[in-house]
Formats: C-alpha cells, sequence, structure tokens
C-alpha cells in the first residue's frame, strides 16, 4: 500500500476473516498532515457494518475454540501475528507519519516495532500463566479460582499512536481468549488496512479480530452494543466521560486511558542541560500528540529565568518538518482542527497574561501541512487556562514555585493525573518526589512507558490499567469454584 498517491478505492472492513463490503456509501478522506493533500479516501463504517463485526466477534467466542483452547495453542496463533506485522513495519511507520504527522523516527521506534513486541510479551505471559489455581478455603475444603476470558471487547483507539494503542488492548485481550471489534481513528485508517493484511496472513482464525473505522456516533453504537462484554477505550477525557456513563447504566466493565497534563519538576540541582534528549521525550515527543507529556513545567524561583532560557533556546533549535524526513524532530499535528485548537490555546494563553518565549506561530518557511512551531511560554500562573487544560501540541508552560512542597503541591493541583517527571541530581531525592505526585506512572530523569509495569491514570486521566500482568487481567474474570473436603472412609 502506498501513501505518496491518492487512493480512491479499498477493499471495505475486515470482519470475520475477509473483507466485507461497506453497507454504506460514507466515505473518510485521509490527508497528508505535512502537505495537507488528500492522500486516500476509505470506507466509513455504519450501524449495520458494526453489527456483523459484532457478530462475527461473537461467534469466534461462543462457537470456536479460540476462547478454550490452551494459552499456549493460542501464543503460537498470536506470535505468527507478530510475524506478519514485522513483515509490514516500514510501511506502517510510513502510513502513521503521513497521517497524523509523527516524526518518522519516532514512528519506527514506536508504530513499527511495538504491535509485534506487545504480541510476543503477552503471548508468553499468558503461556506462563495457570488457568487454575487452588486455595485452602475458610473453616475447610477448597476453591478452585479460575481465569477466564471476559468476551467479547469493544476497542476503541485514538490517531496519536494509531498502533502501539491498538495493541495496548489487542495483544492481552487475544492472549487471555477474547475477541474484539477495532474501531480506529478515522484520522488513521490506512495503518488499520495493513494491520489486517497481516492478520489474513497470520494463523488467528475468522472472527476473532475485525476492524472497522468510523466516527463518533458509530463508535457510540459499538460501546452500547448488547453483543459486547467489555470496552476499553483511549481517548479525550471528555469522550471517556460519556464511555464510563454508559458502561455503567449497563454494567459493563470498561478500561479509560484519558487526558493528561501532567508535570515536569525540575528541582533546584537539576543538570537540565545533560538531559535535554530525555526532556525532549518528556515533554515533546510525537509533536506534543502524547496523552503523558509533562506540558506544565515546574521550575524553582531561583532558576525560573535559566529555565526558560534553556528551554526557549532549546525548543528554538529543534528541527521542524516534513513527518517523512528522519532528520524531523517535530512534524505537523495531525489536522487542521487540531492545528486551530491549538493555536487558540496559544492565543488563550497570551490572553491570560503569559509570554511566549518563542514559537506561537507556523514555522517560517512551512505554508503548507498543519505545523506550530515548538512554543514555551513563560509567566503563566498553575490557574491559567493553558495550565489546567490537555492542549495535545508542542507547547509548553514554565511555572515558577517555591519549595518542594509548592512544587508538589502545584504539580497534584490539577485535573488529571497520568503521567509526570522529575529532574536532579540525585535519583533518591527524586523518587521521594516522585511519590508524593498524584498521578498513575511518572520517572526520574526520564520518562518511559515499560511494558511490563501497569499504565493508567488516576482522576480526570482514566480508570483502570494497560500493560504488564494487569494488562492481561483486564481481560480476564475470575470465577471461584467451592470443593468441600473429601470425606474419609471409616476403616
Amino acid at each position: 500500500m502506498t501513501v505518496t498517491e491518492p487512493i480512491t478505492e479499498s477493499r471495505g472492513f475486515w470482519i470475520d476473516g475477509t473483507w466485507a463490503a461497506p453497507s454504506g456509501a460514507q466515505r473518510i478522506e485521509i490527508n497528508n498532515a505535512s502537505t495537507g493533500a488528500a492522500v486516500a479516501t476509505v470506507p466509513a463504517a455504519e450501524r449495520p457494518d458494526v453489527d456483523a463485526a459484532v457478530a462475527a466477534a461473537r461467534r469466534a467466542f461462543d462457537e470456536s475454540d479460540w476462547a478454550t483452547r490452551g494459552a499456549a495453542a493460542r501464543a503460537a496463533a498470536i506470535t505468527s501475528l507478530a510475524t506478519a506485522l514485522l513483515a509490514r513495519s516500514n510501511e506502517t511507520a510510513a502510513a502513521v507519519s503521513t497521517q497524523n504527522g509523527m516524526p518518522i523516527s519516532i514512528a519506527s521506534a514506536t508504530e513499527a516495532v511495538m504491535p509485534a513486541t506487545l504480541l510476543n510479551y503477552y503471548a508468553n505471559l499468558a503461556a506462563e500463566q495457570p488457568a487454575e489455581e487452588r486455595r485452602s478455603a475458610f473453616g475447610g475444603g477448597t476453591t478452585v479460582v479460575r481465569r477466564e476470558p471476559i468476551g467479547v471487547v469493544a476497542a476503541i483507539v485514538p490517531w496519536n499512536f494509531p498502533q502501539t494503542l491498538t495493541f495496548f488492548k489487542l495483544a492481552p485481550l487475544l492472549a487471555a481468549g477474547c475477541t474484539v471489534v477495532v474501531k480506529p481513528s478515522p484520522e488513521t485508517v490506512l495503518d488499520s488496512y495493513l494491520l489486517a493484511e497481516a492478520i489474513a496472513e497470520s494463523d488467528i482464525p475468522a472472527g476473532v479480530i475485525n476492524i472497522v473505522p468510523g466516527g463518533r456516533e458509530v463508535g457510540a453504537y459499538l460501546v452500547e452494543h448488547p453483543g459486547v462484554d467489555k470496552v476499553a477505550f483511549t481517548g479525550s477525557t471528555a469522550a471517556g466521560r460519556a464511555i464510563g456513563e454508559a458502561c455503567g447504566r449497563l454494567i459493563r466493565p470498561v478500561t479509560l486511558e484519558l487526558g493528561g497534563k501532567s508535570a515536569a519538576i525540575v528541582l533546584d540541582d537539576a543538570d537540565l542541560p545533560s538531559l535535554l534528549s530525555q526532556f525532549f521525550t518528556a515533554t515533546l515527543m510525537n509533536n506534543g500528540q502524547t496523552c503523558y507529556l509533562g506540558t506544565r513545567v515546574l521550575a524553582p524561583q531561583a532558576r525560573y529565568r535559566e529555565t526558560v532560557d534553556l528551554l526557549t533556546d532549546f525548543a528554538r533549535a529543534l528541527n521542524v518538518g516534513d513527518a517523512l524526513d528522519p532528520a524531523t524532530q517535530i512534524g505537523p499535528l495531525a489536522t487542521a482542527n487540531q492545528q486551530r485548537r491549538v493555536q487558540d490555546y496559544i492565543a488563550k494563553g497570551v490572553a491570560d497574561g503569559g509570554r511566549v518565549t518563542t514559537g506561537g506561530d507556523r514555522p517560517d518557511g512551512l505554508d503548507a501541512g498543519w505545523f506550530v512551531a515548538p512554543t514555551i511560554f513563560d509567566n503563566v500562573d498553575n490557574s491559567h487556562t493553558i495550565a489546567r487544560e490537555e492542549i495535545f501540541g508542542p507547547v509548553l508552560a514554565v511555572i515558577p514555585y517555591g519549595d518542594v512542597d509548592d512544587a508538589v503541591a502545584i504539580a497534584n493541583d490539577s485535573d488529571f493525573g497520568l503521567g509526570g517527571s522529575v529532574w536532579t541530581g540525585d535519583q533518591d531525592r527524586g523518587l521521594a518526589v516522585a511519590r508524593r505526585v498524584q498521578t498513575g506512572s511518572i520517572g526520574v530523569n526520564d520518562y518511559a512507558l515499560d511494558l511490563h509495569a501497569p499504565f493508567g491514570g488516576v482522576k480526570a486521566s482514566g480508570l483502570g490499567r494497560e500493560l504488564g500482568p494487569e494488562g492481561l487481567a483486564a481481560y480476564q474474570q475470575v470465577k471461584s469454584i467451592f470443593l468441600p473436603a473429601k470425606e474419609v472412609a471409616p476403616q
């Protein structure tokens, strides 16, 4: 599949192990974020397509052996999918970068390889986990605690890391024995076609994975579909609230990985100039279109001006350009709407009294595409809009603090709690501060998602956890079977 020439035809949707014709005539236009040019039009799913996909997933769960076959047998099929995906890794990276503006260097390190890595990790984890364990029952006897797959999953994924975040869900649910209907974001559909090609080439049975791209209405219909047993969603807090409300009413399990407004706390002993590469990853990666980034930079009053000047010079020197250029560090935003949204937040930041020290507008020489120059704000108070709301672009607000207690209080004064970081010359000191921050994950002198550890948020950043063993448990339900003590026959 090429992403350099317009594509006007496609094969429909991946349902029940084959390409299914769309039920309606609605189309999704895919654009090159670096140029604004259309590169593809593909079908948009409607309700009958969702019905067909859920029915296929339901049959595969209820009638095939996928849910009941041994973990080792499932693992073999899962690893075959990993192999098929790796064969398409370069195409996947290019498709993602073209659609959402992710620098190709990041796409090659994440979107190209993370799906296969996650599949292999969860296949091994499930194969090592016993399906049952026996516990001594209180008062005598034995209880068999059994892990079973939760059923049909609706997986709704966003556009910023479309394949990585798909497999945050897909890898553990497959390992658990579930089946799934994946709804990709309409902004990033081409990579899901490559995924479908890999599924067709793998040993995953028909109906286990179904893919129906579409908009919000289709997503809402899928969330409440009576054939769905669990919902897994990554996206905005506003959408997550609506999904959570629907699942609460239906008493349907749900995992919500939502927005963030994380704090990067620079302590007074930090050698930030030597950590700028790690700081970039923790605050600006993927053009700021990453939910856990530390976009509130908290700097000690005594080093505030030094920190602002350092970050201003750093942001000004970043290489901004076409997402497919390996030298690009900051690419375009994913859509024209996202570009306008970020520019509106910058204007609001200025109106509230913040000062732009660099950036704030379209970069010089980049007249096409959806670019916003890396932007640094100083003179920001934690009550300002740009310190309270998720911008999802290359914008950092530098906020002064007094002592460490003040820094922790500012970090915790947020509706969100997803990521964060602490920057210091003393790792033990950084760990002590990190323990006090109300968040689901945090790093010291770096930030990275550990696939072996749980990831998720607190407060308005979500419910539940992905990754690690906790990510597998999210797609399992446990059953307790009580067995009374066996009577011993008299001699």
